[in-house]
């Protein structure tokens, strides 16, 4: 509520926005929602502190912070602002217009690998530097920022830091969400199968490599509109140079986890609207991709070893994937997550035969055929 206090910047993992995967609708069952509609409760959400903030400076007639999303979501302020007015209804319709119509929510595209913190981490920053740093965050060197320029009541100067301002936002946000972050998810299924620990060991597999690169060329770039100040051929060369830092230390675990808030965004939509603009569209790759998802989440690689699954959605994954000696389709079915995609045979057909080859010759072996094809 401080009126010093100009922007409030969110990054948010892709569940943390509270919606339903398949309707859109913001889940107003939550029960930390739920706990916030009784008057007085102190906030624990984020939707609950950024009402209470703007609630208190309307009162005090000071004006609104500008919400600055900086996370993994396709028009993440067009997000944040459909999320926080949905809470703000159930709390005040009144004052729920009134975010509407004032406060601005500028959307962003940040790109940087960031790996999660390791022991290790804490221990070279203390001998490096003599700081015993509680949570290091490590990165790569890369980083892209870009921003679109909507601060009513003043930023900082954030083009002296490299930060690309623009005025639509989307172009990037799509180049980055489906050459980076579905790469990352197409490189991590085939790659937790095979027995690979590291990102960059994986990368060093030319099954693996040669399929994240197709995957990028032939299935995402299509979907892709012109850049500005972008050549995507060179971005995609840059990725492939990224995945394959050995001193980033990514693990294939960390890409692997909480798909279900992933695929769902980022992959899915990107599959209907190929089908969508080309029936003949080439989507063999997201549908292997999906299919070795789903052999994962049979909870063993190709070796017969356990893999843990790391989801808020695990039990549903795991029991879907678990019929699969009956139903090929059964991981589809999870509506939830794929919508209709089980109805298209454009899309079945080549994920079925992918799981098949995934259950008779492993992970590496499908993607040769694949790539043979």
């Amino acid at each position: 509520a401080d009126p010093a206090i100009r922007i409030v910047s969110l990054t948010i993992t892709e569940g943390g926005y509270n919606f339903d995967q398949v309707t859109g609708d913001f889940l107003t069952d939550n029960p930390a929602v739920q706990a916030e509609l009784v008057p007085g409760t102190r906030p624990t959400t984020i939707f609950g502190y950024l009402y209470d903030g703007l609630r208190r400076r309307h009162d005090q007639g000071v004006p609104p912070f500008t919400i600055m999303s900086c996370d993994n979501i396709l028009h993440n302020g067009a997000v944040a602002r459909k999320a926080l007015t949905a809470y703000a209804k159930l709390r005040d319709p009144a004052f729920a217009t009134w975010i509407a119509d004032t406060v601005h929510f500028p959307s962003s595209m940040v790109d940087r690998i960031t790996p999660q913190t390791t022991d290790q981490d804490r221990r070279d920053i203390a001998g490096r530097y003599g700081i015993d740093d509680g949570w290091p965050v490590v990165a790569e060197a890369f980083i892209q920022w870009a921003l679109t320029d909507d601060f009513p009541t003043g930023r900082p100067a954030y083009e002296h830091a490299g930060v690309h301002l623009t005025n639509d936002v989307i172009p990037y946000e799509l180049m980055k969400l489906r050459l980076l972050n579905c790469s990352h998810q197409a490189l991590a299924y085939p790659a937790r199968l095979a027995g690979y620990e590291f990102v960059h060991e994986a990368m060093a597999d030319p099954d693996i490599a040669g399929f994240v690169r197709g995957f990028m060329d032939i299935d995402v770039t299509p979907s892709l509109t012109p850049v500005p100040g972008e050549d995507l051929t060179a971005y995609k060369d840059t990725l492939v140079a990224r995945f394959s830092n050995v001193a980033v230390r990514d693990t294939v675990e960390r890409l692997a986890a909480e798909t279900s808030d992933r695929i769902p965004k980022w992959l899915v939509p990107m599959i209907k609207e190929r089908l969508a603009s080309d029936p003949a569209a080439d989507i063999r790759r997201s549908a292997a991709m999906v299919a070795a998802w789903a052999r994962e989440c049979e909870g063993t690689d190709d070796t017969g070893r356990p893999l843990a699954i790391d989801d808020r959605a695990r039990d549903e994954l795991v029991a879907a994937a678990a019929r699969h000696p009956d139903d090929p389709l059964a991981f589809l079915r999870l509506e939830q997550f794929f919508g209709d995609l089980v109805a298209d045979p454009r899309f079945t057909t080549p994920y079925r035969w992918a799981l098949d080859q995934l259950h008779t010759t492993g992970a590496l072996a499908m993607l040769r055929a694949l790539a043979a094809a």
